[in-house]
């Protein structure tokens, strides 16, 4: 055997160019952390609080579900085990597909 060693590049959460960029994914990052509550909240006001504690566990299982689906269409595949916030994930995804 040979005592190669494996090198394993993690590549930095990218820098978004223009301050438009930047704003919309602190955005997306906050909908994506707060999002949730702010849905169930509004309808806990325009109805009962019953249905928005199903809303609001239904909305993690919602929110789980977009945040797993950007996560995985942006980050690098050697870097999917890294714990990112929901703003690196906005700003991984904004630089892969929006923002150039």
């Amino acid at each position: 055997m040979n005592n190669e060693r494996l090198t394993f590049n993690i590549d930095p959460t990218p820098t978004l160019p223009t301050r438009q960029c930047r704003l919309f994914a602190r955005i997306m990052g906050y909908s994506l952390s707060y999002g949730n509550y702010l849905i169930a909240a509004f309808i806990w006001w325009k109805s009962d609080w019953f249905i928005a504690i199903g809303a609001l566990l239904l909305g993690f299982i919602v929110f789980g579900i977009i945040r797993s689906k950007l996560r995985n269409d942006s980050i690098p595949p050697a870097q999917r085990e890294t714990p990112y916030t929901d703003y690196a994930i906005s700003t991984w995804y904004l630089s892969r597909n929006h923002c150039f």
